[in-house]
């Protein structure tokens, strides 16, 4: 049986907390009746930054897939750490953007924030209805994969090779189905940013 230092278990109740505390975080800014204030229209460049994060995320992941295939352990974590640390912008960059600014609807042509009759009844509501179909995944595997890349970095880090192995079958699917369904996300939701 493997012992665990007290500096391990402080890692790993580390890990535990920000696994929660973020997703809660990320729920409460999205639904909270009352953005920040003052933080200007810079903020609405942010989704496009995201999305970019999000493309490039993608390629890395890919990269670092093929790399750890190729036996390139030093190319594989260098990718890895610009997947991570990519992941940490984007995070940053949406809890700033959706505690400041209220969300956009899909099918809100005029971009009022309201979906009106005409919008509710117009034949954007099918792309809607798929819209939602891929955002609610997304959401979800979005906050599943938080332990995930957490303990898979904490694995590589702590040269815990073997444990790092079994968490990554998980971890690359479902980091790179959030990354691939995020930009989809925004393809989609983009024509409705206010302007």
């Amino acid at each position: 049986m493997e012992q665990v230092s007290a500096n391990q278990k402080s890692y790993i109740k580390l890990i535990w907390v920000l696994s929660i505390a973020i997703p809660v975080v990320v729920a409460i800014l999205i639904f909270a009746p009352e953005k920040i204030e003052g933080a200007g229209d810079w903020v609405y460049i942010l989704p496009h930054l995201n999305a970019t994060f999000n493309s490039i995320t993608t390629i890395v992941l890919l990269l670092g897939y093929y790399f750890i295939k190729q036996k390139n352990i030093k190319a594989h974590k260098s990718m890895m750490s610009i997947a991570f640390t990519l992941g940490s912008l984007f995070l940053v960059s949406y809890v700033i953007y959706h505690a400041s600014a209220d969300s956009t609807i899909y099918g809100d042509i005029d971009r009022n924030g309201i979906l009106d009759e005409a919008e509710k009844n117009s034949s954007l509501m099918f792309w809607r209805g798929f819209y939602h179909g891929i955002l609610l995944p997304h959401i979800i595997f979005a906050a599943i994969v938080v332990p995930f890349v957490l303990f898979a970095f904490y694995y590589a880090l702590t040269d815990k090779i073997e444990k790092h192995k079994k968490i990554v079958k998980w971890t690359f699917p479902i980091w790179l189905f959030v990354s691939i369904s995020g930009v989809v996300v925004y393809i989609m939701i983009s024509p409705y940013y206010p302007n």
